[in-house]
């Protein structure tokens, strides 16, 4: 990897802002530009210093991160945010994808699993942490949700995996000897069927649908 990648941290917690960016900037292509105990610090630094990735805790004083993320995207869509989870935040995952999120984290992961989730979602892709995965589906097997299946082509099942594999559009294509341009025609379709509006939300839609193991 020979580029740069700016990364923020929201947390209210001091401590463990500190620590994340000792750990952070150990990685030579890492590099912590901003740390920010609220939505509202965030939003000020932001506007101050570049970042491409935001680290974002979900419950923090005031703004909170759901608030938050949505606020830094409208600023810059380009950043990219991956939330900060504890076990007990289930319910918020929906409405931190909803605001733009494309990952989840929990705070005590491996700091190479950190690391890979950034870079991961730097390149355009989405990480879920395996254990928070695994909390939403007990929460969708103890609940009556009523979602009815979309109706996908064999295709479009095959394309959504591969999006859950973390692949691009075009390293889709080159494995399924496609053209791009038809893997995009395929990934809107699949947006608009599963009433998904971002990577995120389709990864949630194909575990929620049982598409996937984990």
């Amino acid at each position: 990897m020979n580029y740069k990648i700016d990364i923020a941290i929201a947390d209210d917690h001091q401590l463990f802002r500190n620590g994340l960016r000792i750990l952070l900037d150990a990685f030579d292509n890492f590099s912590v530009t901003i740390e920010a105990g609220t939505g509202t610090e965030l939003m000020e630094a932001i506007g101050k210093h570049h970042c491409d990735i935001i680290l974002m805790d979900i419950d923090m004083p005031g703004m909170d991160g759901i608030d938050a993320t949505r606020e830094c995207l409208k600023t810059n869509p380009d950043i990219k945010v991956i939330a900060l989870s504890m076990y007990g935040e289930e319910d918020y995952y929906y409405r931190m994808v909803d605001a733009g999120a494309k990952g989840f984290l929990l705070k005590d992961s491996d700091i190479s699993e950190v690391r890979d989730a950034i870079i991961t979602v730097y390149n355009g892709g989405s990480h879920f942490s395996q254990e928070l995965l695994y909390n939403v589906i007990q929460k969708f097997k103890t609940r009556e949700t009523g979602t009815q299946m979309a109706n996908l082509s064999k295709r479009e099942k095959e394309i959504l995996l591969k999006i859950c594999e973390g692949l691009s559009n075009q390293e889709i294509a080159d494995e399924l000897f496609i053209s791009k341009r038809t893997v995009d025609k395929h990934r809107a379709n699949l947006l608009s069927k599963t009433g998904s509006k971002n990577t995120a939300s389709l990864i949630l839609y194909a575990i929620k649908n049982k598409l996937i193991e984990l």
